[in-house]
């Protein structure tokens, strides 16, 4: 059972982030892949400093470690994995992480795209939706970026935990 992290915290979000949100949940899964490549090209060095001392690399050794030493099309099914949030070990394993860490993953296997991770294929084109979601990104301040890249990231992988109802969803208040 996927919890319910595949709905957006819409309370944390602009209107403008949480629309290149759901741009990005309409893209299909390879797109989704592509679209990170496309990101960290052209934005990685300002998404890591963001929180360089927030992420643990200690806390991935499966996938920033072990994952390296798999074939290309190992690799592929596992990114695959983790955008369609599928029930398998290193799903779970990106599913257990906190979102700096999940940010950090997805930055180290693109800074080894076509190195130590599998490469984009010579011939793919960015599909306009692509095109047209970094477009949008490239509209939203720094915070927004961050907010957006936090709310994707941690929406993928697999997971049983499921999040504390809120007071307005139990009617209660919480008791200290």
């Amino acid at each position: 059972m996927v919890s319910d992290q595949n709905s957006i915290k819409s309370q944390a979000l602009s209107d403008e982030t949480l629309k290149v949100v759901n741009a990005f949940e309409a893209l299909n899964t390879d797109d989704k892949l592509a679209w990170f490549y496309y990101v960290y090209e052209k934005m990685g060095d300002s998404i890591t400093p963001a929180a360089p001392n927030a992420a643990d690399p200690e806390l991935t050794p499966k996938l920033l470690g072990d994952y390296y030493e798999l074939d290309d099309q190992r690799q592929l099914a596992i990114m695959r994995e983790i955008v369609n949030r599928e029930d398998t070990e290193y799903s779970r394993a990106y599913g257990a992480l906190k979102e700096n860490n999940q940010l950090m993953v997805w930055y180290a296997w693109a800074r080894g795209m076509g190195d130590t991770v599998v490469g984009m294929p010579a011939d793919y084109q960015a599909s306009k939706p692509i095109n047209d979601l970094m477009s949008l990104i490239e509209g939203l301040d720094f915070q927004g970026q961050m907010s957006m890249f936090r709310t994707i990231v941690s929406k993928m992988g697999h997971t049983d935990v499921k999040p504390i109802p809120t007071q307005a969803e139990t009617g209660k208040t919480s008791s200290l």
